[in-house]
This record gives C-alpha cells, sequence and structure tokens, in this order.
C-alpha cells in the first residue's frame, strides 16, 4: 500500500476519531500507519479524546465503510494500537433527574455497522430516516413494523443533514462532496446540485421555509445558502463574522430562518435578500451548536462548548442561560421543541442523556439512553410529537416516546 493512500486513509480515521493530532504518538505496533497518515490531517487537540474498545471497533467499520486502502491484515493491529494509546478519557456522569413525565426510549441498530447515522428525520408517513454519512447511505425505517431500506449515493458523498419536502423527496447536504442531493424514494434516483463556489466545502444542515425554499449552512466555507428546488439555483452567502461555522438551522413561525454560528458566540437570521442579522450572546466562550424555535418563536440552542441550555428573545436581544444538568462538559448538542417543552441530548455525559426542559416551570428532567446513546448529533420530532435520534456511535436511531 503506497503512502498516499494512507494519507487519504488518515483523512477519513481523522474525520470520524479524535486521535490524530500533531504531536507525538507512542510506540508500539501500528504506530508507523497511523503516524505516517492520521497525524497529517488533525489538530493536536483531538488527541486527547479516545474511544472505548467498543467504540474504536466501530470506528473502523466506519473507515472500512468509506474504502479506506488499509490492508486487511492491517486494520487489526491499527485498532490494537488506538485501543492500547487512546482510551476513552473521563467523561462527567449524567445526572438523571426525576420528574412529572413519563418517557421512553427505543432504539434499532441500522443494518450497516459503522454507518455513523448523522442526522434522523421523522418524515410525514411515519417513517423514520437517517443519514449514514460514513456508509454513503440514506436509510429509512418503518418503527412499527422494524422494516430497513438503504438508499446508496456515490461513493464519498457523505450525507450529512436530511430533509423531507412537500411531494416526500428526501434532501441532503453532500458533505465531502459539497452537494445538496435529492432522493426519490419511490425510485431511488438522486439529483445533485453542486456548490456553484468551490469554497463551500462542508454543506451541513438543511431546512425549508414555509415557500418550499431549501436553506443550509456550509460550516467549514462559511456559508449560508438557499436552493430554490424549481429551478435548482444556489445563491451563497458568508456572515458577516470571520470563521463562523454556520451550524444549525430552524424557521419560526412568521417565515424567517435563523441559524447558531458554531465558531462564534452568535445566533443568526438571514432574509430572502440573504441579509443576515447576528445576535451576540453575553460570553464570549458560548459556541451554540444546535437550535429549536418554541410556540412563541423564542430562540433555545445548546452550548455545546460551555454546557448550557440558552434562550434568546429575537424581539429585545434578551438572553437568558439555564446550566444542562450533567454540568459544563455535558456538551449539548441535538435539540428540539416539542410538547410544550425542549428536548436535547448530553453528548458527553456518560451515558448520553435526553434532558427535557419545561419553559414555563424551568425545571429539568432526564432520562440515560439505554447502551449509553453516543452521540446525539440532531433530532428530530413525529407527526404525533415524538422526539427522533440519530446515535451515531452505537450505529442506531432512536424514538423518545412521551406518554
Amino acid at each position: 500500500m503506497g503512502r498516499k493512500a494512507l494519507m487519504f486513509a488518515a483523512a477519513l480515521a481523522c474525520l470520524v476519531a479524535p486521535a490524530c493530532a500533531q504531536q507525538a504518538f507512542p510506540d508500539g505496533p501500528g504506530k508507523d500507519i497511523v503516524t505516517t497518515t492520521c497525524n497529517t490531517c488533525h489538530p493536536a487537540d483531538r488527541v486527547r479524546a479516545g474511544y472505548t474498545p467498543a467504540g474504536w471497533d466501530m470506528v473502523m467499520h466506519m473507515m472500512q465503510n468509506f474504502h479506506a486502502p488499509v490492508g486487511a491484515e492491517e486494520w487489526p493491529i491499527v485498532k490494537a494500537y488506538l485501543i492500547k494509546n487512546f482510551p476513552e478519557k473521563p467523561r462527567p456522569e449524567a445526572k438523571i433527574i426525576p420528574g412529572p413525565v413519563e418517557a421512553t426510549i427505543k432504539q434499532w441498530p441500522v443494518p450497516t455497522i459503522g454507518s455513523r447515522p448523522h442526522d434522523p428525520l421523522a418524515a410525514r408517513d411515519g417513517s423514520i430516516w437517517w443519514t449514514g454519512q460514513l456508509s454513503n447511505k440514506l436509510g429509512r425505517l418503518n418503527p412499527k413494523t422494524g422494516e430497513f431500506k438503504e438508499y446508496p449515493v456515490k461513493l464519498q458523498t457523505g450525507p450529512h443533514g436530511l430533509m423531507e419536502d412537500k411531494d416526500g423527496n428526501i434532501w441532503f447536504t453532500g458533505n465531502f462532496r459539497s452537494l445538496i442531493g435529492k432522493l426519490d424514494p419511490k425510485t431511488g434516483e438522486v439529483t445533485e446540485y453542486p456548490m456553484p463556489d468551490p469554497a463551500a466545502k462542508d454543506p451541513h444542515t438543511l431546512v425549508f421555509d414555509h415557500n418550499g425554499i431549501l436553506w443550509f449552512s456550509v460550516q467549514q466555507g462559511n456559508f449560508v445558502g438557499r436552493l430554490d428546488p424549481k429551478t435548482g439555483a444556489i445563491k451563497l452567502v458568508h456572515p458577516p463574522t470571520d470563521k463562523a461555522r454556520p451550524y444549525g438551522m430552524a424557521v419560526n413561525s412568521k417565515n424567517q430562518v435563523f441559524f447558531v454560528e458554531f465558531g462564534a458566540n452568535k445566533v443568526a437570521t438571514i432574509d430572502d435578500n440573504m441579509q443576515i442579522k447576528e445576535y451576540p450572546l453575553p460570553d464570549p466562550a458560548a459556541r451554540p451548536r444546535r437550535i429549536a424555535i418554541d410556540d412563541h418563536d423564542v430562540i433555545w440552542y445548546t452550548d455545546f462548548a460551555r454546557g448550557y441550555l440558552g434562550r434568546l428573545d429575537p424581539a429585545t436581544g434578551k438572553v437568558t442561560e439555564f446550566a444542562s444538568p450533567s454540568g459544563p462538559k455535558s456538551e449539548p448538542y441535538g435539540i428540539v421543541f416539542t410538547k410544550g417543552a425542549l428536548w436535547y441530548n448530553e453528548s458527553f455525559a456518560k451515558p448520553n442523556t435526553i434532558v427535557r426542559f419545561d419553559p414555563k416551570t424551568e425545571k429539568f428532567q432526564s432520562w440515560a439512553i439505554p447502551g449509553g446513546g453516543d452521540i446525539v448529533r440532531n433530532m428530530s420530532v413525529t407527526q404525533d410529537g415524538n422526539p427522533v435520534t440519530a446515535n451515531s456511535l452505537v450505529n442506531q436511531v432512536g424514538l423518545v416516546q412521551v406518554k
């Protein structure tokens, strides 16, 4: 296997694993493969994370799904090296808070191991969809029967976010190939809409507005975009803030599109003329990652970096923050508003939790996700108001059944 092939494998490894860094690696079998490859691509801070043995095993499957050109005889060596030298680091213990609401969490392993289910989607017909970012597939589950169906997309597409249009087509971001895709579930046909600017790398989250326009964030390229499904025309604009990293998105009842800037302490809105207004958050260290909008058009966000749930009233600019139950290192992530409350995931608590926050009483309630739950990066809501999850490291999709 050539060095160029190994470097390609490294890029994939770094994308899915935190073991890549610009610092010395311990000696041992597997070091040469890892250091020649993985050590070329990611910042040093990633090396301090690590996984459990089961986690590293799943990461190996992710790399294999993405056709990383590592020889079959080398995978066990690489895995053993990573397990030994990069174990899971201490994580905050999940704080489970009892409360008045009854809920159960049901989960289904997706068919392709190592898919890295990234975003979930609760479709109008009751099915649950997910993006298999590292299997290059979109998946559909009938939760009543347990029947699965997977739809392949082109290799190295890296499907990420997904949404359903009024005709039942499934739209998705092609994270690695810089495109927006549309899947017709009836035929399996995929239509691709490439980014018009080569700098628009990392198409991320997408959302439809009330007029059927598809809006999307481009995280690493630092763009927000809109796509007109009738014409295929794409417009892109940079936020005012450099390296803002536009991330989660949502639309309010007045058809205003909001998004959070994960590279800054800001929430923002964009209008039809591609004009962006930013709302700075009080703490410079805040890093909002996902966003939900309640029935009063108040903005809620998960502050991943500081372990907070935040509330922004866009009418006044007032921000109120609530410390997440499992603490400052709990890494709140995917969030939705449903059944009169905010529901979100603490993605670094062990085990992961589903947290409910009642905005009227300002009280928390939480549940441990069975099996650990790692990691709920985004959430969706069924037609009857139940939260839906995709759990990337444990290769599952889930349904929170609220009684």
